[in-house]
């Protein structure tokens, strides 16, 4: 993707201070790169610490505010340390984007229930769902303090497809959902909102190989917009729900699939 900071008339995060949980890969590259462009300052946050870096200084050098760190969210002491960098830096912190999780760059088991690993198992929850309540636990008392804040977690509308495999990662996601709706309850009061994206089946992996492009291509069947679905399409999404657009909205999943699920 081009970078051109400033070229968005909106600007709808300006100056907004915006964490982006695996944000140096994929689809959470795609938001972060969004979301500079919108007029946030960004925080690139990744296992990837190196890869992270990248990324903010690509937003850096566009005319955009970034800075990478490395965070391995499972660890509710570096998410500590995420937040407490970003209030060094910033001064505060508007919005937090939970997109890091174990899927595509992660292999997993996609067979039967019974065919998984108790210890993937376990690693799927503690980062998809235990590392969201981490980066939450050290957020949320910095945008209660301000009386502020934008959350958005990531599932995944596999939740609503019911194939019949990975059921540690779908039902992973489908925790995402139940705890986003608890917490936007739960700290709605302190002006927050909690929303959820759940992104359909997205060609986000940098250098895919042709059998990838083919299965990305093929599941373009059951849609309603019928083509491949890019990071791109969902940075739009995530915008909305880190602006005052959606200032009224909270405890909400948004399919963004191109009209394979529609509920």
């Amino acid at each position: 993707m081009q970078l051109n900071i400033g070229s968005t008339p909106a600007h709808r995060l300006q100056d907004r201070v915006t964490i982006i949980t695996g944000g140096a890969h994929g689809i959470g590259k795609a938001y972060a790169q969004r979301f500079a462009q919108e007029g946030a300052k960004v925080v690139v946050a990744d296992i990837d610490g190196e890869a992270a870096e990248q990324v903010a200084r690509e937003i850096n050098e566009a005319g955009g505010t970034a800075i990478g760190l490395r965070v391995d969210i499972s660890d509710l002491a570096l998410c500590q340390q995420m937040a407490s960098t970003t209030m060094e830096k910033f001064g505060r912190i508007d919005a937090l984007v939970n997109n890091a999780a174990l899927f595509s760059r992660i292999p997993m088991t996609r067979g039967r229930f019974d065919a998984i690993p108790e210890a993937e198992w376990d690693r799927m929850f503690q980062v998809n769902v235990k590392g969201i309540w981490f980066t939450c636990r050290a957020v949320v008392p910095f945008m209660e303090a301000q009386q502020y804040g934008r959350i958005v977690n990531v599932s995944s509308s596999t939740v609503f497809q019911n194939p019949g495999t990975r059921i540690h990662y779908i039902s992973s996601k489908a925790a995402v959902i139940g705890f986003t709706r608890t917490l936007a309850r739960e700290i709605g009061a302190s002006n927050i909102t909690v929303n959820c994206l759940s992104p359909g089946s997205t060609l986000s992996e940098e250098d895919p190989t042709e059998e990838t492009k083919a299965y990305r291509a093929r599941r373009v069947v059951d849609r309603a917009i019928q083509r491949i679905q890019y990071p791109d399409d969902l940075a739009g999404a995530a915008v909305f729900f880190c602006s005052e657009d959606s200032s009224f909205i909270t405890g909400q999943n948004l399919i963004v699939d191109g009209g394979q699920v529609m509920m």
